[in-house]
């Protein structure tokens, strides 16, 4: 899709639907494109929960007191 400057300021939430339904929007000005209309790649989330799921397969009681051994190694 092509449109002149002028008439895309009338429709630009038409215009920016088009191009994020991935159509190709061009913006131009006299004969000559000038713009054009891309949508954003979604972002990417920086942590996703259950991304370990099955790797973990014992889970310390980190309540319970540390046995003399497991003191002597901290030690």
């Amino acid at each position: 899709m092509q449109m002149d400057t002028a008439e895309a300021k009338a429709k630009l939430s038409e215009l920016v639907a088009a191009a994020e339904r991935g159509e190709e929007v061009v913006l131009v000005r006299g004969r000559h494109p000038v713009v054009r209309l891309v949508p954003t790649a979604p972002p990417t989330p920086k942590f996703r929960f259950g991304v370990a799921a099955g790797e973990v397969t014992c889970v310390p009681d980190f309540l319970k007191p540390m046995s003399d051994e497991e003191i002597a190694l901290w030690e």
